[in-house]
């Protein structure tokens, strides 16, 4: 549902910046969205919504690729690449919860679906009484489970209900100090062989320079980290007066250690800066961890 959306808008962007250019969809079923009884972590991560998608570009049956710049793991085929990213939604995690308006309102021992390992360590350790649920399947069925009354809330990327319509479901917006979104959250991307530049010349004009940035340093910071789909990793960059601010964030998936960094540098210096607040996390005691979760994952 979302994927869809996310598609049609990138067609239609691309319609109306080339007028008379054809824009054809073809849907194509991940391997991510047909194993739902399964967490993303017991079966190989984020990066199984996006294999199939490269699989047709490499193949010659797509010239294009939408993704959630979430979902794109740091390391791309070496034929391909991002050739665009548009404007940035809000990147913040979101409450849904029929009783509660924020994290701190929810009774002692709520049940909170989430599908996310980097949000079920925030969440406890901001509220380690809470007793988190897995929660697969698309956003219907994800509210469905909360109207039913198996789980008191929800926690789920705020720019997905946007996107959908659905931003009256929202109880609160979850304050970054307490979750720190996943690294690209709330990017949407257009991938495409590097070697199309018939492509490349019609999508690059899509292209938002303060989303690039901003992704590049949180992309370098999880590159860095090489962590396992076991490990809760989190960044946030965004331009702030000329300076590039980001935040970085490896958890414990249990939440009982978090190791939380922050540095800026300019604009051109996105890479860097990523790479260098990894080492930072690093420092502070997150490679044991990684480390550890890596040998177990």
């Amino acid at each position: 549902m979302l994927a869809l959306w996310q598609a049609e808008h990138v067609a239609a962007a691309l319609r109306q910046r080339h007028p008379g250019l054809t824009v054809e969809l073809i849907p194509i079923s991940t391997q991510g969205d047909r194993i739902q009884n399964r967490s993303l972590a017991a079966i190989g991560g984020k990066g199984l919504f996006v294999k199939e998608l490269e699989t047709a570009l490499l193949e010659n049956r797509a010239d294009a690729a939408v993704h959630s710049m979430k979902d794109v793991p740091s390391d791309l085929p070496s034929e391909l690449a991002i050739v665009a990213v548009l404007p940035r939604a809000d990147a913040r995690d979101v409450l849904v919860a029929p009783r509660a308006r924020t994290l701190e309102e929810l009774p002692r021992g709520a049940r909170v679906g989430t599908s996310s390992l980097r949000r079920q360590a925030q969440l406890l350790a901001a509220r380690p009484d809470l007793v988190i649920r897995p929660l697969r399947g698309n956003v219907d069925t994800r509210l469905r489970k909360l109207e039913e009354g198996e789980l008191e809330a929800i926690v789920l990327a705020g720019a997905g209900l946007d996107r959908l319509g659905l931003s009256a479901r929202i109880s609160g917006w979850l304050d970054m100090a307490v979750s720190l979104p996943a690294v690209g959250q709330g990017v949407i991307g257009i991938e495409c062989r590097r070697q199309d530049a018939r492509t490349i010349a019609w999508v690059e004009v899509l292209e938002d320079a303060a989303t690039r940035v901003a992704l590049e340093a949180e992309r370098a910071f999880a590159s860095r980290l090489q962590g396992s789909c076991q490990s809760p990793i989190a960044a946030h960059a965004r331009l702030d007066a000329g300076r590039l601010d980001l935040i970085g964030l490896v958890a414990e998936p249990d939440g009982s250690r978090v190791y939380r960094e922050r540095a800026s540098d300019t604009p051109a210096a996105a890479v860097a800066l990523g790479t260098r607040l990894a080492e930072q996390v690093l420092a502070a005691g997150a490679a044991e961890l990684l480390e550890r979760l890596r040998a177990t994952g």
